[in-house]
């Protein structure tokens, strides 16, 4: 005879909780790519389960409307059709994390691109999280080289501050990321590709971050292609792992190309499931997303993160609405310009326009002097180079422009810099001395 055990105390407790029954709902509309459900209770961020075996589609709750679910898939729809079964599974997403990551390549869900993960110790983060609290995080107060001279001189970096790359397409946004994720002085990377072209991904792991940087990177990656759902986990994937070292007591940098596409994969989601939009076409939910995402980078009681964000300028205009909200919670901004980019001027830095707002407390007396004499000459030169470039101005008639006309052109090849080149931050500061006479 089978022996039966019947646990009566989990029964009951089950029975009064109806999110603990296992019951399955049923497809009762596809609008778009926003899935309607009836017949299953489960709550915000949950995930479910729509049809069975090999077309079993994982979607996530986004929001409900009286009985029925709204679920945004992970994957294409194929094989759904009318009453598929959804099965909610219970859970969170979350992300196994650990050192055997570095050297790997995931896709938006923490899953290898690029084979099997090296075996290791690993931990379960969710992929969800508030930023530090305020009071516990220490303040900025080591620098962090990059390798860049016009960063390190102009814009000098500290662990754990955050920074957004302005740029429109085409002016060296990827090409200066490898550079700083090879030369910067973290103990590791992580990097957040997020709605890029397929064709880009392996051009920026072979060229612009090669061997030696992917050896210390992990690198996240969801191409354009993907469900807006899986671009935005990719962000919050990246951004968990970071947390992860960071919580091992880690200098982490990281690096998200780009913040706009993150914004325009939740302004996807947010208009499919009923949102209305504001700004730009862009719904609420962009806007209290974007500050929830960038304050979790930062420093904590144990290490830091140094958050480097690029944002997509729309026709060169950096007030859009997604640049002007980020440049408002990040620590400072970068400005890459077209401009210098047809000069083939690289890093194609805008010095001028970009800012570190922590450069006076990281910077001794006689960098921030140099520092801001070159500026001023730069300053000089841009408010005249119309004057000097037709010949209207004589030599002479001011001391201030004849200084900028003899030293500008050693300044702007002192900040143009090889792919492959890394300065350390003293040495950037002797050329610089050598250029600019006090």
């Amino acid at each position: 005879m089978t022996e039966f055990s019947f646990d009566f105390e989990r029964t009951v407790a089950r029975l009064a909780n109806p999110l603990e029954w296992d019951t399955y709902g049923q497809v009762t509309e596809v609008i778009g790519l926003t899935v309607e459900a009836a017949g299953c209770r489960a709550s915000i961020g949950e995930l479910c389960q729509i049809g069975n075996g090999g077309d079993a589609v994982l979607a996530e709750v986004v929001g409900f409307s009286r009985d029925k679910l709204h679920l945004f898939p992970f994957h294409p729809l194929h094989g759904v059709s009318p009453g598929c079964e959804v099965r909610p599974l219970r859970r969170r997403l979350t992300v196994r994390t650990g050192e055997f990551l570095l050297g790997s390549v995931l896709d938006g869900l923490g899953r290898p691109l690029d084979g099997e993960l090296q075996p290791g110790v690993w931990r379960e983060y969710p992929l969800d999280q508030s930023p530090p609290n305020p009071l516990s995080r220490q303040r900025i107060d080591t620098v962090l080289e990059t390798g860049i001279r016009a960063l390190d001189i102009f814009m000098t970096v500290g662990g754990g501050q955050r920074l957004g790359i302005f740029a429109g397409s085409g002016v060296g946004k990827s090409t200066l990321l490898g550079m700083m994720a090879r030369g910067s002085t973290a103990d590791c990377n992580v990097i957040a590709l997020v709605g890029e072209r397929g064709r880009e991904v392996r051009d920026f792991l072979e060229s612009n971050l090669g061997p030696q940087g992917l050896a210390r990177s992990v690198v996240v990656v969801a191409t354009s292609d993907q469900p807006a759902l899986l671009r935005i986990k990719a962000a919050l994937t990246a951004t968990a792992i970071a947390e992860s070292f960071r919580d091992q007591g880690l200098q982490v940098m990281l690096v998200m190309d780009s913040v706009t596409r993150f914004a325009m994969a939740q302004r996807e989601l947010g208009l499919a499931i009923g949102e209305p939009p504001t700004t730009r076409g862009y719904p609420p939910s962009v806007f209290a997303m974007l500050p929830k995402l960038l304050e979790r980078a930062g420093t904590s009681t144990r290490g830091s993160i140094t958050g480097l964000y690029t944002v997509l300028v729309e026709g060169d205009d950096l007030n859009e609405p997604i640049a002007d909200a980020v440049r408002g919670i990040l620590d400072g901004h970068i400005v890459l310009t077209r401009q210098l980019a047809e000069r083939n001027h690289y890093p194609s830095i805008d010095v001028l326009q970009s800012v570190s707002r922590l450069a006076v407390d990281l910077c001794q007396p006689r960098h921030l002097s140099l520092a801001a004499k070159a500026r001023n000459l730069l300053a000089v030169y841009r408010h005249n180079e119309d004057l000097i470039n037709i010949g209207a101005y004589v030599k002479g008639t001011n001391p201030s422009i004849d200084e900028a006309i003899d030293t500008v052109p050693l300044i702007m090849r002192l900040l143009s810099q090889e792919i492959d080149e890394r300065t350390s931050l003293y040495d950037a500061l002797r050329a610089l001395e050598l250029v600019v006479k006090e």
